[in-house]
């Protein structure tokens, strides 16, 4: 059932409203024939007796291009790439813009080896399909070439316009992830070979043993790093989080100090002031922590966690009405964030909304959960990696 749906589906509008099977003379009365016995064969879910129907109305009538672009797409499906292809290409000679057509004729030259023109042709047809599934497909065949020739920013640029059509896939999302993750390989293998030396250098390596749970040699690099170059965007911010991120308390304090130069660095750091601000809120410096919070909204309105911050905050203050705008915003940016579904929850009980309450405890403990087996993973990757990687040099 599922190849009758897939040809109903696809070869039904390939050309532009044609009919899936030929409309048949009225003065032919075989061509009329076989036509119904194409129909009757699809019905009945086989495609493989409708291509000797397609091919009998063809012997009749050469010109008939619905009954050949039925063939080629029916030859498509059955397997029959080289075949499936000349029809295909016969009917783009005289439509050449029948993107679905072009589409189904790239899938069969990347199935015969003829790499250069499957690229060209997906690539003029990808932009044109409106058919959510076949662009899908369409692009993933896309970017398999063109990670075959190492060209990722096209494959990159293909994998963003998916992703926004289909924001959940996980078959996207892990080809985005490997297209991602081997742009940075380069990047690094890059920096490595250029600029070995420089603070960029210490900086990848800070961020990758900070990944992978080294947090005093990423502090090392970090540290490297400034001394080198003091004025690189961001790097403050981020040596103070991975001194946040140590056991020693003496990195924790470091790491405020941190966080204060690199907003006198850039006054625009928003996120340095959300963190002064969380730092503030753990001494129990409302004052403090509201100020920081406030300039972070201010410089980022749209920021979830400065709208949490600050929505906490006027919470502790006892100020429900001002801080339930703040929350409800912080959840609707970032709606799998657990600790912002608590914070609701406390407000809509602080405020007599029993039932709301109860929704966004819900909410926390599935959320919660869910992020609990991600820091599993995630340890579990950590542990692997090192397996693989087996026992330090002496």
């Amino acid at each position: 059932m599922a190849v009758k749906v897939v040809i109903c589906a696809i070869a039904g509008t390939l050309l532009c409203g044609l009919p899936l099977v030929s409309q048949p003379d009225a003065t032919s009365p075989q061509i009329e024939e076989h036509s119904r016995q194409a129909q009757a064969f699809l019905r009945n879910n086989r495609p493989d007796l409708a291509i000797g129907e397609f091919k009998a109305i063809l012997a009749l009538d050469p010109r008939d291009v619905t009954a050949r672009g039925n063939l080629g797409t029916l030859l498509y499906f059955h397997g029959d790439y080289e075949k499936a292809a000349v029809e295909l290409h016969a009917v783009l000679k005289s439509r050449p813009t029948l993107w679905k057509m072009l589409t189904l004729l790239g899938m069969c030259e990347k199935r015969t080896g003829q790499v250069t023109a499957a690229r060209a042709d997906l690539e003029k047809a990808f932009p044109q399909l409106t058919e959510l599934k076949l662009r899908v497909e369409a692009g993933m065949e896309l970017i398999e070439l063109y990670y075959a020739s190492r060209d990722l920013d096209k494959a990159a640029n293909v994998v963003n316009v998916l992703r926004r059509l289909k924001p959940d896939d996980a078959g996207i999302l892990y080809t985005a992830h490997r297209i991602y993750s081997e742009q940075a390989d380069e990047a690094m293998l890059n920096i490595a070979v250029l600029a070995p030396k420089s603070p960029w250098m210490h900086e990848l390596i800070a961020e990758e043993m900070a990944r992978q749970g080294n947090i005093q040699g990423a502090i090392t690099h970090y540290r490297e790093a400034l001394k080198i170059d003091s004025r690189i965007p961001g790097i403050r911010f981020e040596l103070a989080e991975v001194l946040s991120n140590s056991d020693s308390s003496v990195d924790k304090e470091q790491a405020e100090k941190e966080y204060q130069s690199a907003v006198a660095q850039d006054p625009f750091d928003e996120k340095s002031e959300c963190r002064l601000g969380k730092i503030a809120f753990s001494r129990a410096d409302l004052k403090g922590a509201f100020a920081h919070y406030s300039r972070a909204l201010e410089l980022q309105p749209d920021d979830p966690e400065a709208n949490l911050g600050l929505g906490t905050i006027l919470l502790s203050m006892d100020q429900p009405k001002k801080a339930q705008p703040l929350l409800e915003t912080a959840v609707r940016l970032e709606p799998s964030d657990p600790i912002a579904h608590y914070r609701l929850r406390s407000l809509y009980q602080k405020i007599g909304n029993p039932e709301e309450a109860r929704r966004e405890l819900a909410r926390f403990e599935e959320f919660k959960q869910m992020k609990e087996r991600l820091k599993s993973l995630y340890r579990e990757m950590r542990l692997e990696t090192k397996a693989v990687a087996g026992p330090a040099s002496p």
